[in-house]
Protein backbone atom coordinates (compact mmCIF):
# COMPACT_ATOMS: atom_id res chain seq x y z
CA UNK A 1 0.00 0.00 0.00
CA UNK A 2 1.59 3.27 -0.79
CA UNK A 3 2.15 5.81 2.29
CA UNK A 4 -1.10 7.81 2.76
CA UNK A 5 1.43 10.34 3.31
CA UNK A 6 2.78 10.36 0.23
CA UNK A 7 2.66 13.52 -2.24
CA UNK A 8 -0.92 13.30 -3.73
CA UNK A 9 -0.92 13.11 -7.66
CA UNK A 10 -2.52 16.13 -8.21
CA UNK A 11 0.69 18.02 -6.78
CA UNK A 12 2.77 16.98 -9.17
CA UNK A 13 5.58 14.32 -8.60
CA UNK A 14 7.09 13.17 -5.55
CA UNK A 15 10.56 15.29 -6.28
CA UNK A 16 8.46 18.08 -6.78
CA UNK A 17 6.62 18.31 -3.21
CA UNK A 18 9.83 17.45 -1.69
CA UNK A 19 11.75 20.68 -3.47
CA UNK A 20 8.45 22.62 -2.29
CA UNK A 21 9.37 21.22 0.99
CA UNK A 22 12.31 22.49 1.33
CA UNK A 23 11.33 25.54 0.21
CA UNK A 24 8.98 26.11 2.91
CA UNK A 25 11.05 25.74 5.48
CA UNK A 26 14.48 27.16 4.12
CA UNK A 27 14.46 30.42 6.49
CA UNK A 28 12.74 28.66 9.63
CA UNK A 29 14.59 30.06 12.30
CA UNK A 30 15.92 26.81 13.90
CA UNK A 31 14.80 27.33 17.44
CA UNK A 32 11.41 26.67 18.87
CA UNK A 33 8.60 29.14 18.91
CA UNK A 34 7.35 28.98 22.08
CA UNK A 35 10.60 30.84 23.92
CA UNK A 36 11.82 32.59 20.70
CA UNK A 37 9.86 36.02 21.80
CA UNK A 38 11.34 39.57 23.71
CA UNK A 39 9.21 38.93 26.82
CA UNK A 40 11.71 35.83 27.82
CA UNK A 41 11.97 36.04 31.31
CA UNK A 42 15.32 36.83 32.45
CA UNK A 43 18.08 33.65 33.53
CA UNK A 44 18.12 33.41 37.21
CA UNK A 45 21.29 33.06 39.11
CA UNK A 46 22.96 29.68 39.47
CA UNK A 47 24.03 27.89 42.96
CA UNK A 48 27.01 28.91 43.95
CA UNK A 49 28.69 27.69 47.22
CA UNK A 50 27.02 25.56 49.89
CA UNK A 51 23.92 25.90 51.30
CA UNK A 52 20.88 23.39 53.09
CA UNK A 53 17.40 22.76 52.04
CA UNK A 54 14.45 20.51 53.53
CA UNK A 55 13.67 19.53 49.83
CA UNK A 56 15.46 19.65 45.94
CA UNK A 57 14.02 19.75 43.33
CA UNK A 58 16.52 18.71 40.39
CA UNK A 59 14.43 19.79 36.95
CA UNK A 60 12.83 22.68 36.37
CA UNK A 61 10.38 21.39 33.94
CA UNK A 62 6.63 20.65 34.55
CA UNK A 63 7.35 17.79 37.02
CA UNK A 64 9.84 19.74 39.00
CA UNK A 65 7.89 22.79 39.45
CA UNK A 66 4.73 21.06 40.04
CA UNK A 67 6.86 19.29 43.18
CA UNK A 68 8.16 22.83 44.25
CA UNK A 69 5.04 23.83 44.69
CA UNK A 70 3.02 21.44 45.96
CA UNK A 71 5.46 20.76 48.29
CA UNK A 72 5.28 25.11 49.43
CA UNK A 73 1.48 24.47 49.38
CA UNK A 74 1.52 21.19 51.83
CA UNK A 75 4.00 23.03 54.30
CA UNK A 76 4.92 26.72 53.59
CA UNK A 77 7.90 26.57 56.34
CA UNK A 78 9.65 24.08 53.94
CA UNK A 79 12.85 25.40 52.47
CA UNK A 80 12.24 24.44 48.67
CA UNK A 81 15.20 24.50 46.08
CA UNK A 82 14.69 24.04 42.42
CA UNK A 83 17.94 23.57 40.42
CA UNK A 84 17.96 23.58 36.72
CA UNK A 85 20.76 22.55 34.25
CA UNK A 86 19.73 25.41 31.27
CA UNK A 87 16.66 27.39 31.69
CA UNK A 88 13.01 27.18 32.45
CA UNK A 89 11.30 26.02 29.77
CA UNK A 90 14.24 24.97 27.84
CA UNK A 91 13.46 20.98 27.74
CA UNK A 92 10.20 19.32 27.03
CA UNK A 93 7.91 21.40 28.90
CA UNK A 94 8.84 24.39 26.46
CA UNK A 95 9.23 22.46 23.05
CA UNK A 96 6.16 20.47 23.18
CA UNK A 97 3.18 20.93 20.97
CA UNK A 98 1.24 22.22 24.43
CA UNK A 99 -1.55 19.69 23.97
CA UNK A 100 -2.89 18.96 27.92
CA UNK A 101 -4.60 15.59 28.34
CA UNK A 102 -6.53 14.73 31.41
CA UNK A 103 -5.69 11.00 30.93
CA UNK A 104 -2.77 9.63 32.82
CA UNK A 105 -2.70 6.22 30.84
CA UNK A 106 -1.49 7.81 27.62
CA UNK A 107 -4.74 7.48 26.64
CA UNK A 108 -8.19 5.90 27.94
CA UNK A 109 -8.17 2.75 25.87
CA UNK A 110 -4.53 1.91 26.79
CA UNK A 111 -5.42 2.19 30.46
CA UNK A 112 -8.05 0.21 30.37
CA UNK A 113 -5.76 -2.56 28.25
CA UNK A 114 -3.23 -2.33 31.33
CA UNK A 115 -5.24 -1.39 34.52
CA UNK A 116 -8.62 -2.92 34.00
CA UNK A 117 -9.16 -2.70 37.76
CA UNK A 118 -8.55 0.55 38.44
CA UNK A 119 -9.55 2.66 35.30
CA UNK A 120 -12.43 3.54 37.19
CA UNK A 121 -9.87 5.34 39.63
CA UNK A 122 -7.14 6.46 36.90
CA UNK A 123 -9.88 8.41 34.81
CA UNK A 124 -11.43 9.98 37.98
CA UNK A 125 -7.93 10.82 39.18
CA UNK A 126 -6.85 12.38 35.59
CA UNK A 127 -9.86 14.48 35.40
CA UNK A 128 -9.00 15.78 38.88
CA UNK A 129 -5.38 16.48 38.31
CA UNK A 130 -6.53 18.38 34.71
CA UNK A 131 -9.49 20.78 37.17
CA UNK A 132 -6.53 21.01 39.68
CA UNK A 133 -4.45 22.64 37.16
CA UNK A 134 -7.18 24.78 35.24
CA UNK A 135 -7.76 25.76 39.06
CA UNK A 136 -3.69 26.69 40.06
CA UNK A 137 -3.88 28.82 36.10
CA UNK A 138 -7.24 30.71 37.15
CA UNK A 139 -6.61 31.49 41.01
CA UNK A 140 -2.42 32.62 40.06
CA UNK A 141 -3.83 34.15 37.00
CA UNK A 142 -1.19 32.80 34.99
CA UNK A 143 -1.34 34.38 31.49
CA UNK A 144 -0.81 30.89 29.78
CA UNK A 145 -3.63 30.85 26.62
CA UNK A 146 -5.31 27.45 28.82
CA UNK A 147 -8.54 26.13 27.18
CA UNK A 148 -10.04 23.34 28.13
CA UNK A 149 -11.32 22.54 24.15
CA UNK A 150 -10.67 19.04 23.74
CA UNK A 151 -9.18 17.66 20.78
CA UNK A 152 -10.34 15.93 17.38
CA UNK A 153 -8.56 12.35 16.53
CA UNK A 154 -8.80 12.00 12.06
CA UNK A 155 -9.15 9.26 10.41
CA UNK A 156 -6.51 9.31 7.81
CA UNK A 157 -6.54 5.41 6.51
CA UNK A 158 -10.05 3.42 5.70
CA UNK A 159 -9.04 0.69 9.04
CA UNK A 160 -8.23 3.87 11.26
CA UNK A 161 -12.26 4.36 11.24
CA UNK A 162 -13.45 1.31 12.67
CA UNK A 163 -11.55 1.91 15.26
CA UNK A 164 -12.25 5.34 15.72
CA UNK A 165 -16.32 4.02 16.51
CA UNK A 166 -14.74 1.37 18.83
CA UNK A 167 -13.20 4.28 20.78
CA UNK A 168 -15.88 6.61 20.82
CA UNK A 169 -17.98 4.13 22.65
CA UNK A 170 -15.31 3.03 25.30
CA UNK A 171 -15.35 7.05 26.08
CA UNK A 172 -19.21 7.63 26.08
CA UNK A 173 -19.08 4.99 28.88
CA UNK A 174 -16.79 6.64 30.47
CA UNK A 175 -19.09 9.68 30.11
CA UNK A 176 -16.92 12.12 28.04
CA UNK A 177 -18.61 13.99 25.61
CA UNK A 178 -17.87 12.33 22.03
CA UNK A 179 -19.13 12.96 18.74
CA UNK A 180 -18.08 10.53 15.78
CA UNK A 181 -17.80 12.41 13.00
CA UNK A 182 -18.28 11.08 9.27
CA UNK A 183 -15.18 12.23 6.24
CA UNK A 184 -18.23 14.83 5.85
CA UNK A 185 -18.99 16.41 8.88
CA UNK A 186 -14.94 16.24 10.14
CA UNK A 187 -14.10 17.86 6.88
CA UNK A 188 -16.72 20.52 7.53
CA UNK A 189 -15.54 21.13 10.64
CA UNK A 190 -11.83 21.49 9.58
CA UNK A 191 -10.94 21.22 5.54
CA UNK A 192 -8.55 18.62 4.58
CA UNK A 193 -8.97 16.13 2.18
CA UNK A 194 -7.31 13.82 4.19
CA UNK A 195 -10.26 13.35 6.25
CA UNK A 196 -12.66 9.60 6.68
CA UNK A 197 -13.52 10.45 9.82
CA UNK A 198 -13.03 11.95 13.31
CA UNK A 199 -13.68 11.63 16.75
CA UNK A 200 -14.79 15.12 18.82
CA UNK A 201 -13.72 14.61 21.92
CA UNK A 202 -14.68 18.17 24.02
CA UNK A 203 -13.39 18.69 27.67
CA UNK A 204 -11.53 16.26 28.37
CA UNK A 205 -8.24 18.30 27.54
CA UNK A 206 -6.99 21.07 25.39
CA UNK A 207 -4.51 23.30 24.75
CA UNK A 208 -1.83 25.42 26.39
CA UNK A 209 1.22 28.14 26.13
CA UNK A 210 3.95 25.36 27.59
CA UNK A 211 6.55 28.14 27.86
CA UNK A 212 4.27 30.43 29.26
CA UNK A 213 3.20 27.86 31.56
CA UNK A 214 6.14 26.82 32.76
CA UNK A 215 7.17 30.43 33.67
CA UNK A 216 3.96 31.57 35.04
CA UNK A 217 4.63 28.29 37.45
CA UNK A 218 8.32 29.29 38.16
CA UNK A 219 6.93 32.32 39.21
CA UNK A 220 3.92 30.65 41.54
CA UNK A 221 6.92 28.78 42.86
CA UNK A 222 8.71 31.33 43.87
CA UNK A 223 5.95 33.52 45.10
CA UNK A 224 5.51 30.66 47.92
CA UNK A 225 9.05 30.75 48.72
CA UNK A 226 10.83 28.37 46.83
CA UNK A 227 14.03 29.31 45.39
CA UNK A 228 15.34 28.69 41.62
CA UNK A 229 18.34 28.66 40.41
CA UNK A 230 19.37 28.13 36.28
CA UNK A 231 22.39 26.81 34.86
CA UNK A 232 23.20 24.52 37.45
CA UNK A 233 23.92 20.99 36.79
CA UNK A 234 23.55 18.16 39.32
CA UNK A 235 26.65 16.08 38.87
CA UNK A 236 26.03 13.34 41.93
CA UNK A 237 24.70 12.59 45.10
CA UNK A 238 26.45 12.29 48.73
CA UNK A 239 25.11 10.48 51.83
CA UNK A 240 25.48 12.67 54.77
CA UNK A 241 23.54 12.10 58.05
CA UNK A 242 20.76 14.23 57.91
CA UNK A 243 20.08 13.02 53.95
CA UNK A 244 21.66 13.83 50.90
CA UNK A 245 24.32 15.82 49.41
CA UNK A 246 23.22 17.36 46.63
CA UNK A 247 26.25 17.92 44.08
CA UNK A 248 26.34 20.82 41.46
CA UNK A 249 28.97 21.86 39.02
CA UNK A 250 29.51 25.03 41.00
CA UNK A 251 28.36 24.08 45.29
CA UNK A 252 26.58 21.75 47.07
CA UNK A 253 23.11 21.66 48.72
CA UNK A 254 22.85 19.88 52.19
CA UNK A 255 19.02 18.29 51.68
CA UNK A 256 16.84 16.12 53.55
CA UNK A 257 14.40 15.03 50.58
CA UNK A 258 15.20 15.13 47.32
CA UNK A 259 12.67 14.92 43.63
CA UNK A 260 13.96 13.68 40.36
CA UNK A 261 12.35 15.27 37.60
CA UNK A 262 14.54 14.95 34.88
CA UNK A 263 12.80 12.74 32.59
CA UNK A 264 14.42 12.19 29.35
CA UNK A 265 17.66 14.12 30.38
CA UNK A 266 20.64 12.48 31.54
CA UNK A 267 19.24 11.21 34.98
CA UNK A 268 22.02 12.06 38.11
CA UNK A 269 20.63 8.01 38.88
CA UNK A 270 22.08 5.83 36.58
CA UNK A 271 20.15 3.43 37.29
CA UNK A 272 16.98 4.94 35.65
CA UNK A 273 18.60 4.99 32.30
CA UNK A 274 17.59 1.23 32.13
CA UNK A 275 13.80 2.47 32.12
CA UNK A 276 14.19 5.77 30.18
CA UNK A 277 14.17 5.81 26.28
CA UNK A 278 14.69 9.38 25.12
CA UNK A 279 13.37 9.97 21.96
CA UNK A 280 13.56 13.42 19.36
CA UNK A 281 10.04 14.32 18.18
CA UNK A 282 10.04 17.32 16.17
CA UNK A 283 7.98 20.12 14.80
CA UNK A 284 7.07 23.40 12.42
CA UNK A 285 5.36 26.48 12.85
CA UNK A 286 3.90 28.24 9.89
CA UNK A 287 3.81 31.61 9.41
CA UNK A 288 1.02 33.95 10.56
CA UNK A 289 -1.95 32.64 8.69
CA UNK A 290 -3.43 35.68 6.29
CA UNK A 291 -7.59 36.14 7.21
CA UNK A 292 -8.29 34.18 3.88
CA UNK A 293 -6.28 31.36 4.54
CA UNK A 294 -7.75 30.91 8.16
CA UNK A 295 -11.23 31.31 6.46
CA UNK A 296 -10.42 28.26 4.05
CA UNK A 297 -9.85 26.53 7.06
CA UNK A 298 -12.49 26.65 9.15
CA UNK A 299 -11.62 25.22 12.10
CA UNK A 300 -14.15 27.49 14.31
CA UNK A 301 -13.18 25.83 17.78
CA UNK A 302 -9.46 25.68 17.45
CA UNK A 303 -9.01 22.61 18.48
CA UNK A 304 -6.14 20.50 18.57
CA UNK A 305 -5.65 17.41 16.56
CA UNK A 306 -4.19 14.18 15.65
CA UNK A 307 -4.19 11.87 13.41
CA UNK A 308 -5.14 7.70 13.99
CA UNK A 309 -2.07 6.33 12.79
CA UNK A 310 0.93 4.76 14.84
CA UNK A 311 3.15 7.19 13.63
CA UNK A 312 0.54 10.07 13.88
CA UNK A 313 1.18 13.88 14.05
CA UNK A 314 -0.27 16.31 15.99
CA UNK A 315 -0.83 19.91 14.89
CA UNK A 316 -2.94 22.73 16.33
CA UNK A 317 -3.58 26.53 15.93
CA UNK A 318 -1.19 29.07 17.80
CA UNK A 319 -2.88 32.81 19.26
CA UNK A 320 -1.23 34.87 16.50
CA UNK A 321 -2.73 31.95 13.36
CA UNK A 322 0.13 30.15 12.77
CA UNK A 323 -0.02 25.96 12.99
CA UNK A 324 1.74 23.90 14.39
CA UNK A 325 2.50 20.64 13.21
CA UNK A 326 5.13 18.08 14.60
CA UNK A 327 5.22 14.13 15.09
CA UNK A 328 5.20 11.09 12.83
CA UNK A 329 9.07 10.44 13.22
CA UNK A 330 10.00 9.30 16.36
CA UNK A 331 14.04 9.12 16.26
CA UNK A 332 16.15 7.35 19.01
CA UNK A 333 19.89 8.06 18.95
CA UNK A 334 22.58 5.07 19.77
CA UNK A 335 23.67 5.07 23.93
CA UNK A 336 20.45 7.10 24.89
CA UNK A 337 22.41 9.92 23.23
CA UNK A 338 20.67 13.63 23.86
CA UNK A 339 22.77 16.06 22.65
CA UNK A 340 21.69 20.12 21.28
CA UNK A 341 23.22 19.22 18.03
CA UNK A 342 20.19 16.48 17.14
CA UNK A 343 17.57 19.38 17.54
CA UNK A 344 17.47 19.68 13.96
CA UNK A 345 16.87 17.17 11.53
CA UNK A 346 16.55 17.94 8.11
CA UNK A 347 15.20 14.65 6.38
CA UNK A 348 12.31 14.61 9.36
CA UNK A 349 11.49 18.67 9.07
CA UNK A 350 11.55 18.20 5.05
CA UNK A 351 9.21 14.92 5.68
CA UNK A 352 6.70 17.41 8.05
CA UNK A 353 6.54 19.97 5.49
CA UNK A 354 5.72 17.38 2.53
CA UNK A 355 2.69 15.61 5.10
CA UNK A 356 1.73 19.29 6.14
CA UNK A 357 0.65 19.93 2.68
CA UNK A 358 -1.24 16.82 1.78
CA UNK A 359 -3.20 17.92 4.82
CA UNK A 360 -3.82 21.53 4.07
CA UNK A 361 -3.42 21.82 -0.08
CA UNK A 362 -5.44 24.49 0.54
CA UNK A 363 -1.97 26.49 2.13
CA UNK A 364 -0.07 25.87 -0.58
CA UNK A 365 2.84 28.54 -0.28
CA UNK A 366 2.70 29.11 3.55
CA UNK A 367 6.13 28.95 4.84
CA UNK A 368 7.55 28.05 8.09
CA UNK A 369 9.09 30.44 10.80
CA UNK A 370 10.60 28.06 12.91
CA UNK A 371 11.88 24.49 13.32
CA UNK A 372 13.09 22.22 16.30
CA UNK A 373 13.23 19.20 17.77
CA UNK A 374 13.31 17.93 21.52
CA UNK A 375 13.41 14.43 23.80
CA UNK A 376 10.26 12.73 25.11
CA UNK A 377 10.90 9.96 27.70
CA UNK A 378 9.43 7.13 26.96
CA UNK A 379 9.01 3.99 28.99
CA UNK A 380 8.27 0.63 27.52
CA UNK A 381 4.71 0.65 28.69
CA UNK A 382 4.20 4.99 27.73
CA UNK A 383 3.17 6.04 31.38
CA UNK A 384 5.27 7.41 33.57
CA UNK A 385 7.96 5.52 36.07
CA UNK A 386 7.70 6.57 40.12
CA UNK A 387 9.62 5.20 42.96
CA UNK A 388 12.66 6.09 45.84
CA UNK A 389 16.02 4.92 46.55
CA UNK A 390 18.51 5.91 49.57
CA UNK A 391 16.41 5.01 52.24
CA UNK A 392 13.60 7.11 50.57
CA UNK A 393 15.73 10.42 50.65
CA UNK A 394 15.07 10.54 47.03
CA UNK A 395 11.99 10.05 45.23
CA UNK A 396 11.74 10.38 40.90
CA UNK A 397 8.66 10.57 38.51
CA UNK A 398 10.19 9.91 34.83
CA UNK A 399 8.63 8.56 31.67
CA UNK A 400 5.45 10.69 30.50
CA UNK A 401 5.98 9.39 26.71
CA UNK A 402 4.62 12.47 25.18
CA UNK A 403 1.78 13.37 27.49
CA UNK A 404 3.00 14.62 30.29
CA UNK A 405 2.31 18.51 30.12
CA UNK A 406 -0.95 17.57 32.90
CA UNK A 407 0.39 13.74 34.08
CA UNK A 408 3.25 15.66 35.65
CA UNK A 409 1.40 17.39 38.16
CA UNK A 410 0.11 14.43 39.29
CA UNK A 411 3.94 12.66 38.78
CA UNK A 412 4.82 15.22 41.59
CA UNK A 413 2.73 15.18 43.91
CA UNK A 414 3.19 11.18 44.08
CA UNK A 415 7.01 11.65 44.34
CA UNK A 416 6.35 13.97 47.27
CA UNK A 417 3.78 11.43 48.72
CA UNK A 418 6.38 8.68 48.43
CA UNK A 419 8.98 10.58 50.37
CA UNK A 420 6.13 11.34 53.11
CA UNK A 421 5.26 7.56 53.48
CA UNK A 422 1.78 8.63 52.60
CA UNK A 423 -0.61 6.18 51.75
CA UNK A 424 -3.37 7.63 49.24
CA UNK A 425 -5.05 6.65 46.51
CA UNK A 426 -2.00 7.60 44.19
CA UNK A 427 0.45 5.47 45.73
CA UNK A 428 -2.00 2.70 45.69
CA UNK A 429 -2.15 2.40 42.12
CA UNK A 430 -0.54 -0.80 40.04
CA UNK A 431 0.95 2.03 37.84
CA UNK A 432 3.23 3.35 41.12
CA UNK A 433 4.05 0.48 42.62
CA UNK A 434 5.38 -1.65 39.72
CA UNK A 435 7.51 -0.98 37.50
CA UNK A 436 7.83 -1.08 34.11
CA UNK A 437 9.87 -3.77 31.56
CA UNK A 438 13.01 -2.16 31.18
CA UNK A 439 14.67 -1.88 27.84
CA UNK A 440 17.30 -3.76 26.50
CA UNK A 441 20.88 -2.60 27.10
CA UNK A 442 23.15 -1.17 24.07
CA UNK A 443 24.36 -2.64 21.69
CA UNK A 444 20.71 -4.48 22.02
CA UNK A 445 18.49 -1.39 22.53
CA UNK A 446 19.26 0.15 19.27
CA UNK A 447 18.30 -2.67 17.03
CA UNK A 448 15.49 -3.44 19.33
CA UNK A 449 13.93 -0.18 18.96
CA UNK A 450 14.77 0.30 15.12
CA UNK A 451 12.99 -3.30 14.73
CA UNK A 452 9.73 -1.77 16.41
CA UNK A 453 9.40 1.27 14.67
CA UNK A 454 9.36 -0.54 11.02
CA UNK A 455 6.71 -3.01 12.86
CA UNK A 456 4.51 -0.14 13.69
CA UNK A 457 4.95 1.32 9.63
CA UNK A 458 4.36 -1.44 8.40
CA UNK A 459 0.71 -1.94 10.77
CA UNK A 460 0.12 1.72 9.67
CA UNK A 461 0.66 0.19 5.29
CA UNK A 462 -1.26 -2.67 6.01
CA UNK A 463 -5.00 -1.65 7.35
CA UNK A 464 -3.32 -1.68 11.00
CA UNK A 465 -2.70 -5.46 11.46
CA UNK A 466 -0.04 -6.01 13.52
CA UNK A 467 2.83 -8.13 12.64
CA UNK A 468 4.35 -11.21 14.63
CA UNK A 469 6.57 -8.43 16.51
CA UNK A 470 4.30 -6.38 17.88
CA UNK A 471 2.19 -8.90 18.96
CA UNK A 472 5.34 -10.63 20.70
CA UNK A 473 5.44 -7.23 22.07
CA UNK A 474 1.30 -6.88 23.34
CA UNK A 475 1.65 -10.01 24.53
CA UNK A 476 4.74 -8.99 27.58
CA UNK A 477 2.93 -5.88 27.88
CA UNK A 478 5.95 -3.49 25.87
CA UNK A 479 6.21 -1.83 23.09
CA UNK A 480 7.25 2.08 22.13
CA UNK A 481 5.18 4.45 20.14
CA UNK A 482 5.62 7.89 17.77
Amino acid sequence: MTNRYAPPARNGSASAARARAREAIADAAPTTFWTDRPDRPQPRPRLTGTRTADLVVIGGGFTGLWAAILAKQDNPAADVVLVEAERIAFGASGRNGGFVADSLTHGLSHGMARWPAEIESLVRLGRENLAAIAGTVQRFGIDAGLRLCGKTTAAVAPHQVAELATLAELHRAYGDDVTLLDAEQVRADVASPTYLAGLRLRGAGGLVDPARLSWGLARVAESLGVTIHEDTRVTGFDRSRHGVVVRTTDGRIGGHQVVIGTNAYPPPLRRLRHWILPVYDYVLVTEPLSDAQRTQLRWPEAQGITDAGNQFHYYRLTDDNRILFGGYDAIYRFGNRVDPALDQRDATHRLLAEHFAETFPQLDGVRFTHRWGGVIDSTTRFTPMFGTTRDRRIAYAVGYTGLGVAASRFGAQVALDLLAGRETEGTRLQMVRRRPVPFPPEPLRYPVVEMTRRALAAADSRDGRRGPWLRLLDRFGVGFNS
